[in-house]
């Protein structure tokens, strides 16, 4: 493939390649609120037949996510995997959060620029490159494309279970009491 290309993983910094860690390539890594993380992950499990089928529920799921026995492994391990190196190496790792992204994107989206070495000029701020970025990029228009609605990912998976509600605080709809505290 030419330059520049974006691989996307959720695979535990601790396990990328040496060819990834010594390269000159850089990592952006978002993290999420872990409650928020843990109900978007169960809702989206309910499009895999192995969560499906496994009969667990809610609150068993919260046990295997809290136990780190779901998915990619312990939450905190694989956050601070990356929160370690984008403190060691600013340069080549950039660690955002979400929540920071759904506050004010625009500063975040010039910061990304910035680390990939492709800040943005007075001009294309003037014109509100950021802004037009930031609704091309938005969960709602990406929701909406038609690839998003109708197509599948390696032929079983709607594409649509990739996209749900992406709002911040929405695990209190869902956790119970016992739950949170666990």
């Amino acid at each position: 493939m030419s330059t520049p290309r974006l691989f996307s993983t959720h695979v535990p910094y601790a396990s990328l390649p040496k060819s990834v860690k010594e390269s000159k390539c850089r990592i952006v890594y978002v993290c999420r609120n872990p409650l928020d993380t843990l109900i978007s992950h169960w809702h989206f499990g309910s499009h895999l037949s192995d969560i499906r089928s496994s009969g667990w529920t809610l609150e068993e799921f919260v046990g295997k996510f809290c136990d780190g026995k779901e998915g990619f492994g312990p939450f905190w391990s694989q956050v601070l995997g990356y929160w370690k190196d984008s403190i060691e190496n600013p340069n080549k790792v950039l660690f955002l959060k979400y929540e920071d992204l759904k506050e004010d994107i625009i500063y975040q989206i010039k910061r990304l620029a910035e680390f990939i070495g492709f800040p943005f000029s007075q001009e294309e701020l003037r014109q509100g490159v950021v802004e037009d970025i930031s609704k091309l990029c938005s969960l709602n228009a990406l929701k909406d494309l038609e690839v998003n609605k109708n197509g599948t990912y390696a032929s079983s998976l709607p594409n649509k279970s990739f996209y749900r509600k992406g709002e911040v605080g929405d695990w209190v709809n869902h956790l119970s009491p016992s739950m949170l505290e666990r």
